[in-house]
């Protein structure tokens, strides 16, 4: 049974930081490109940030210079550490798992920026 799991979103001000976490199971980790996408109310899912196999990265436009995406093979995990959070950086992020033809979603964390 496939699970990926997110943990780490919550309440942060502006200006703050947040660290989410992927942890996967049931997958073949390392041979799965990894990407974070979020969903802000009443907004389409966006894409946010990815990581490949070989450990190449890239970020949307929004969020580059402020997010950074890492792994780690051996724990089955996948990080995206938050920098410089904005108010719209506000949605539920979720992580999924891709290596054609296999796509997995986990279930998201919420983040909200605020004040």
């Amino acid at each position: 049974q496939v699970q990926l799991v997110e943990s780490g979103g919550g309440l942060v001000q502006p200006g703050g930081s947040l660290r989410l976490s992927c942890a996967t199971s049931g997958i073949t980790f390392s041979m799965y490109a990894m990407n974070w996408y979020r969903q802000a109310a009443g907004k389409q899912r966006e894409f946010v940030a990815t990581i490949t196999t070989g450990r190449s990265t890239n970020y949307a436009n929004s969020v580059k210079g402020r997010f950074t995406i890492s792994r780690d093979n051996a724990k089955n995990t996948v990080w995206l550490q938050m920098n410089s959070l904005k108010p719209e950086d506000t949605a539920v992020y979720y992580c999924k798992a891709t290596s054609f033809p296999n796509v997995y979603w986990g279930q998201g964390t919420q983040v909200t920026v605020s004040s």
